[in-house]
Order: structure tokens, then C-alpha cells, then sequence
């Protein structure tokens, strides 16, 4: 399986690391039919996956025309918020933040590969109020979060990587509770079929016409045993599960799976030892 992003390359800690792409970049596509996957999820968890805020229709437009810039023109979705029918053609889920009462909000969003939150649990709130769960973040990251918004200017795209361990193939993951109520269920010679890296890639870029700014996450997902036919990243994520940092092993609650984990490596000639493992 090949695998499409190995973030853990390049760091075990939290990054901004925001780099520019070019225009051709910004979606990775990846998906034949995102609506066939995203419609369902509307319908039965309309709140988990959809939000939006009076007057967001202007800038959830401009997301739109963006998107039929790229894709042509929206085949159908008339009477859909904009926003919406732009998350139908693609396979990312798209965040429109707006700057409202001196602070940048959630102003709509389509979230359906969600990490462990929900739409109305981010929509209207502040970049501050949404990471305030990250352990260290006002103090080490918000300023400049901030500066990067207010300064990013038109025509510039900006990407970024995160990754995780989790034990779901699934992407609709709004709620970790079940998902991590089964760790302890998962036989160790299943860890590598049973145990996914799980990465966002995220782009940033202005909306030139009403100011807001157009946030994107794509999700991929790949078995750890994928690792094992790739040693250089298998070595990599080694390191990374080793190395990373008491912030970010917290946030992503990397122990629960230090068992599982550090008995894969080993078995897959990585024996200098993990974190817990």
C-alpha cells in the first residue's frame, strides 16, 4: 500500500509548518464520489458534520466559485448553502473562518472526516477557543496563528501536516470513546491490521473577494503494516514514536497505544526501544 504522507519525517512535536503550494496543488482529489460519502452523513448527523453563522453565504460563495474554478461548474446543489455543495465536490472538508468581533471564528464548516470534535462545537468560536485543548498552545503558537491569518494575502496557499495513531479505519470520527473503549481488545499480533496512522493535510488561502480565509483538512489513513514494506519510513515513524515530545504525546494520547505499537516495531526489526513499549 502506498503510503501518501509520512508527516512523522519530518517532526514528533506540534509544527505549524505551514509551507506554500502552488494553485495546482491545493486538492489532492483522491476520492470518485465525495458526495456519495459526505451526503449520508448530512442527513443523519446534520449538527456533527454542518454548521453555519448568519451572514456566511457571501464568503461560503466565494469558497464555492473557487471550487468550480478548479472542478467546473457544481453539477447540482441547487438550494444547498454554498459551502456545502463546494464539500460535495471535493474530498476534504472545508472551514470558512471570517473575523468577527475582533477575533477569527468559525463561520461554516463541513466536517465529515472530523478527529474527534464536532461542527457545533467549533462553529462561532475563535482559533483560540478551538485549540485551547491543545496543552501549550496560547503560549507557543497563537500569536503567530493569528499573524499568519491577518497577513496571509491573496493568492497564496499554504499547507501543513499532522498525524495521529488510531485504532479506526474509519474517517467520521467525531466521538474517540468507542474508538479507543477497544485498544485493549486488539490481540498484539493484530496491532499492524488493527492500528492506522491517521494524517490530515490541511491548506489555508484568502478569500480575496469578502476577506475570510478558507481552511481545508483531508484525512488519509494507512495500516501500520503498510510501514513494514516501506523501511525508511517504517525507521522514521520509529524515531517519531520514540522522540515525540510529552505535549504532543499527551494531546494525542499516544500511551494508549505505547503496548501495541512498541510490539510492532519490535517485531518489524525496530528493537531500540519505544516510549512505554
Amino acid at each position: 500500500m502506498s503510503i501518501r504522507h509520512a508527516p512523522y519525517e519530518d517532526a514528533a512535536d506540534f509544527s505549524i509548518g505551514l509551507k506554500p503550494i502552488a494553485e495546482a496543488a491545493w486538492l489532492e482529489g483522491g476520492e470518485d464520489d465525495p458526495a456519495a460519502r459526505k451526503d449520508p452523513l448530512h442527513a443523519a448527523w446534520n449538527d456533527v458534520v454542518w454548521g453555519e453563522t448568519p451572514a456566511s453565504r457571501p464568503g461560503q460563495q466565494e469558497v464555492l466559485d473557487l471550487v468550480e474554478a478548479v472542478l467546473g461548474p457544481v453539477p447540482s446543489g441547487q438550494g444547498l448553502p454554498p459551502l456545502y455543495a463546494a464539500a460535495r465536490r471535493v474530498a476534504d472538508d472545508l472551514v470558512l473562518m471570517e473575523r468577527r468581533d475582533g477575533a477569527w471564528r468559525v463561520a461554516a464548516l463541513s466536517l465529515c472526516a472530523p478527529t474527534f470534535f464536532r461542527a457545533d462545537e467549533v462553529l462561532g468560536r475563535s482559533l483560540a477557543q478551538i485549540h485551547d485543548p491543545v496543552h501549550g498552545f496560547e503560549g507557543r503558537f497563537l500569536a503567530r496563528v493569528l499573524r499568519i491569518f491577518d497577513g496571509l494575502r491573496p493568492g497564496l496557499i499554504l499547507e501543513r501536516r499532522n498525524w495521529s495513531v488510531v485504532n479506526s479505519a474509519e474517517t467520521f470520527t467525531p466521538d474517540s470513546g468507542p474508538i479507543r473503549a477497544r485498544i485493549s481488545s486488539i490481540p498484539q499480533a493484530q496491532a499492524g491490521t488493527e492500528l492506522f496512522v491517521r494524517v490530515e493535510r490541511q491548506t489555508l488561502r484568502r478569500l480575496p473577494r469578502t476577506g475570510g480565509a478558507l481552511f481545508t483538512i483531508r484525512v488519509w489513513l494507512h495500516p501500520l503494516e503498510a510501514l513494514a514494506a516501506d523501511p525508511p519510513r517504517l525507521a522514521a515513524f520509529a524515531h517519531a514514536w520514540r522522540t515525540a515530545a510529552a505535549d504532543f504525546r499527551a494531546y494525542k494520547r499516544l500511551a494508549l497505544y505505547d503496548e501495541l505499537v512498541g510490539g510492532f516495531l519490535r517485531a518489524h526489526g525496530e528493537s531500540d526501544g519505544t516510549a512505554g513499549g
